[in-house]
């Protein structure tokens, strides 16, 4: 690895061929270095006084097949998370109404399945068809998708879809069992073929080591399209999953997770995901400094306030940050719904890490 005073400079443009060694050389900068480095690259692409807001709507709730270790969704352990049937169109689009209302103009759904089944795809849609014809862009996450169920979505009218890789590839076998890493990234192809944005992203905090957060970065920057949001999850740990009293990351290795992100893919929005809601303003305040440029914000989103979302608005005040504003060519604001507040305490009804099981 090079020492840290002969880190070259990035290249302008968009890369597709980091190595190991580069990635690891950012992150050994000097922190404010590397904060200065990556606020630069920020400012090239977006206005940093500005923030994309996201939340998210579960319509089919636990039951999972796989064996996630982080995931409390998951049927196999016991978390409080009872499964539910997929929801009714109509009860959708009420939620969805209800975003529109809300100022929302993206709305996402997201369905705790390993992979739909081809019988559920008409269903899937039907309510994409709906939404749509609302006037809302639209996103998924649905698990794994073949090309001919990413087609249908498409056709139906679907705009993004989240997938995540999770973490390294050489990490991934102690984290996931029933899933390989190529199914993910056969899921992004499709996903890409179709004609769909993605997202995609993964969690830190699992017991990786600093390389293995630098080979999930590789691994998401060398895609041949560098994922349009890029969800960096802090590990929301749950008791009855296997990853229930893991050591905590160190909060400066996080930012230096965003940062490195940011200069990896200066154009994608990188997203404060799961893990926000145990975060101090300070931290929060670092990592927008780093440049993240998108959060999942509140729990709910009503016409009326709850602390969570009043904490958020107090510490856009207090930083002089705004919610990112929809034009025709700029990145929409992503404000989707969660149905009701979760038991163990994740930021959505899924198990907070925007996996692809309904979060």
């Amino acid at each position: 690895m090079e020492a840290v005073s002969e880190v070259r400079a990035v290249p302008a443009g968009l890369r597709h061929d980091w190595s190991r060694e580069e990635i690891l050389a950012l992150f050994a900068l000097p922190l404010t270095e590397l904060l200065h480095r990556a606020g630069t690259v920020h400012r090239q692409h977006f206005d940093p006084a500005e923030v994309q807001v996201s939340t998210l709507l579960s319509v089919k709730t636990g039951g999972c097949p796989e064996d996630c270790a982080y995931c409390p969704q998951a049927q196999r352990y016991h978390t409080g998370v009872d499964a539910t049937k997929l929801m009714e169109t109509d009860a959708v689009l009420a939620k969805a109404r209800q975003a529109k209302a809300a100022g929302a103009t993206r709305f996402c759904m997201g369905a705790a399945w390993r992979s739909p089944k081809d019988r559920d795809i008409p269903k899937v849609a039907e309510m994409i068809r709906e939404v749509k014809a609302l006037g809302l862009e639209t996103c998924a996450t649905l698990g794994m998708l073949s090309g001919t169920q990413a087609k249908a979505l498409r056709e139906a009218g679907l705009d993004y879809y989240n997938h995540n890789l999770d973490t390294a590839p050489e990490f991934y076998g102690e984290i996931i069992q029933t899933r390989e890493y190529q199914d993910r990234l056969d899921t992004l192809s499709h996903v890409r073929d179709a004609g769909m944005k993605t997202c995609c992203g993964g969690i830190v905090g699992m017991g990786e080591t600093r390389e293995q957060r630098a080979g999930l970065l590789q691994a998401l920057a060398n895609l041949p399209a560098h994922p349009d949001s890029v969800p960096i999850n802090k590990l929301v740990q749950v008791e009855g999953t296997p990853l229930a009293g893991t050591a905590a990351l160190d909060p400066f290795e996080f930012v230096r997770m965003i940062a490195v992100a940011r200069i990896m893919m200066p154009r994608s929005m990188v997203r404060l995901s799961a893990g926000r809601e145990s975060m101090s303003d300070e931290l929060q305040a670092l990592c927008f400094a780093a440049g993240a440029n998108s959060i999942f914000y509140g729990e709910k989103l009503l016409t009326t306030g709850n602390p969570d979302t009043e904490r958020d608005l107090a510490l856009f005040d207090r930083l002089g940050l705004r919610a990112m504003q929809v034009t025709e060519t700029a990145n929409t604001v992503h404000a989707d719904i969660v149905d009701a507040e979760p038991a163990f305490g994740a930021a959505s009804m899924g198990c907070g890490t925007g996996c692809g099981c309904a979060a």
